[in-house]
C-alpha cells in the first residue's frame, strides 16, 4: 500500500510505503512543535520514501541526547517529517500530513507522564511515562 501526504500550501508532496509503527508523543518538543497536546508521527523506513519539495529543518537534541531533524515547508510551515539520530534510516511522517488520516495506525504513547490532561488518547494503546527501551516496544515499532 502507498500513502501519500503533504503540506498545506501544496508545495511539499510525498509519498511512502505502508508504516513500520508509530504513535503518539507527549514530550515538550512534540507538543510545541504540533501546536496541540501531542505529536503523532507514522515510522517507515527511508528507503520506501519519496518526496517533492524543498523543506526546512530545525535540529534539536532530544531528552535522550539524540539529535531531532524536524522538516517543514518554508512557505506554509506544515510539519512533514523528522529522522533522529538514534534510528538511522527511519522517517518519522508526521500524521497530521497525511491525505487521508486514517492510513495512520498509532500504536502506542509515549511520554505520557507529560501530557496535558485534556489532551485524551485511546487508553487500549500501550502507554509509557518516558520512551521505552527496545523490547518494551511493541513489536511492530521495534528496529530489530
Amino acid at each position: 500500500m502507498t500513502i501519500a501526504g503533504g503540506c498545506l500550501c501544496g508545495d511539499v508532496r510525498y509519498t511512502c510505503a505502508e508504516e513500520a509503527g508509530g504513535g503518539h508523543c507527549h514530550c515538550n518538543d512534540c507538543r510545541k512543535t504540533s501546536g496541540t497536546g501531542h505529536g503523532s508521527h507514522m515510522i517507515v523506513a527511508e528507503t520506501g520514501f519519496e518526496m517533492s519539495g524543498e523543506l526546512r529543518f530545525f535540529d534539536k537534541p532530544a531528552d535522550s541526547g539524540n539529535m531531532v531533524s524536524r522538516g517543514f515547508c518554508p512557505a506554509c510551515g506544515s510539519a512533514i517529517y523528522s529522522t533522529n539520530s538514534s534510528m538511522p534510516g527511519m522517517v518519522f511522517v508526521r500524521a497530521s500530513s497525511l491525505d487521508n488520516p486514517n492510513d495512520f495506525k498509532p500504536q502506542m504513547r509515549v511520554y505520557t507522564d507529560r501530557a496535558a490532561t485534556w489532551d485524551h488518547m485511546d487508553a487500549a494503546l500501550p502507554g509509557f511515562a518516558t520512551m521505552p527501551s527496545a523490547e518494551e516496544m511493541p513489536e511492530s515499532v521495534r528496529a530489530d
